[in-house]
């Protein structure tokens, strides 16, 4: 009745490849690499230069930049530095070089918000941004990107995507602040290419679930993102910002009541203040409220898992949309056998901690085709969009593929209100 899934769906893609250094481990290996280099006459070190770029070079937009850059880190760490030729340079950046595909193990839980740039459309079409979270060797997460356009017949054409895929690179760094730091990608990097990794040890093993939101505040806008850093012990919940999606600020959440995940900004403040949604115990929601938006002490419980078909957990999928009538929540639910669907909540537009209606049953759950992956029998998504008089949720099925679903807003709003609490 309320949902109509989109035909546009796309999978995992192992071909997207990044460049990372491989740490060699043992200081005694980095100096024999090194020793072996530097004993190469030109000829040798040109003869596996060229082997080496024939395999390699096609495949990554920066080849030779990078090579040089491992060079040089490792360089750093020996305790004597070596007398390179620039050739015996990038020979060295290439044994401490390795591919990682960013996608090889899955991608999933997608987030979207409106493109920066809404230049250049015709009427009915939204220009988005839709970051993925993608996992590769080892299991870890990183954020990737795709860009498109959805008309008013909410038919979808994405941006067409490069053969390459680079990380952003590390540019700026708080001293004694491993949390703190930007990234950068230069002007030349399309959007779909670029990838965020992890750089800080908090999020050694993954930035996870990214809800990003387009944020307004007295006149300003910027993107707000907010995702679970994990180190393969712990989670730590962290921010990361962008006015234009080239430069990203990561930062740490502070705060008493900063102890769980999926948090996710409301777009604007409320009462002036910085509000947020939030999984608290690890299966509620919450809402929490903050001065400057970086520090957040104080949380309310939100809503509860009383429904045969939530009873393990509930959470927000991302931030709120807002309606004349109140702001709509989505959520997620996870019922026997693990089984993950989508629910939906009317909030008080002034005062959000209250709850007008839920929706009485699932909005969306797995389809049969839709079960299968990495994880079965997960529907899940970090953010929704609103277009025209609809919105446009794009989803992961069970962590392998990712697909679209559209909804009227004033038909959900029109049922929620049927059964105000």
């Amino acid at each position: 009745m309320f949902i109509q899934r989109l035909p546009q769906h796309f999978n995992a893609d192992p071909k997207k490849v990044i460049l990372l250094y491989l740490d060699p481990g043992e200081s005694d290996r980095l100096t024999r690499f090194a020793g072996f280099v530097e004993n190469l006459s030109d000829a040798q070190a040109d003869h596996l230069l060229a082997e080496t770029a024939t395999l390699f070079a096609h495949r990554h937009r920066r080849y030779n930049e990078l090579l040089r850059f491992h060079a040089q880190t490792g360089m750093a760490a020996l305790s004597s530095s070596p007398s390179f030729s620039e050739k015996q340079q990038l020979v060295f950046g290439s044994y401490l070089t390795k591919e990682y595909s960013v996608e090889a193990a899955a991608l999933f839980n997608p987030s979207i918000v409106h493109h920066p740039d809404q230049s250049g459309l015709t009427p009915g079409e939204t220009r988005f941004v839709l970051t993925m979270r993608s996992v590769g060797e080892g299991h870890i997460s990183s954020i990737g990107f795709m860009e498109g356009v959805i008309d008013g017949s909410n038919v979808i054409r994405f941006t067409p995507q490069g053969p390459w895929r680079t990380a952003g690179t590390k540019v700026s760094h708080l001293v004694g602040e491993d949390d703190h730091y930007d990234i950068q990608f230069t002007e030349d990097i399309p959007l779909s290419e670029r990838v965020i990794f992890p750089q800080a040890a908090s999020e050694s093993m993954g930035m996870e679930d990214l809800r990003m939101v387009r944020y307004e505040d007295e006149g300003e806008t910027r993107y707000l993102g907010t995702y679970t850093a994990y180190n393969g012990k712990q989670i730590q919940s962290k921010m990361l910002e962008t006015n234009d999606f080239k430069r990203f600020h990561i930062r740490n959440f502070k705060g008493s009541q900063v102890d769980n995940k999926g948090m996710a900004f409301f777009p604007r403040k409320i009462g002036g203040k910085y509000v947020m949604l939030s999984r608290q115990g690890g299966e509620t929601c919450g809402i929490m409220q903050s001065d400057d938006y970086m520090t957040w002490n104080q949380k309310q419980l939100l809503q509860l898992p009383f429904r045969d078909f939530e009873l393990v957990q509930i959470g927000n999928c991302g931030s709120p949309i807002e309606t004349p009538e109140g702001w709509l929540m989505l959520t997620h639910h996870v019922g026997p056998m693990r089984r993950y669907t989508l629910g939906v909540t009317l909030l008080d537009l002034d005062h959000p901690h209250k709850v007008i209606s839920i929706l009485d049953k699932p909005l969306m759950e797995p389809l049969e085709s839709e079960r299968e992956g990495y994880v079965p029998n997960v529907l899940y998504t970090c953010g929704w969009m609103q277009h025209g008089d609809s919105i446009l949720i794009p989803y992961a099925m069970s962590d392998v593929a990712c697909g679209f679903a559209t909804m009227n807003t004033s038909m959900m709003v029109d049922e929620l209100l049927k059964h105000k609490k």
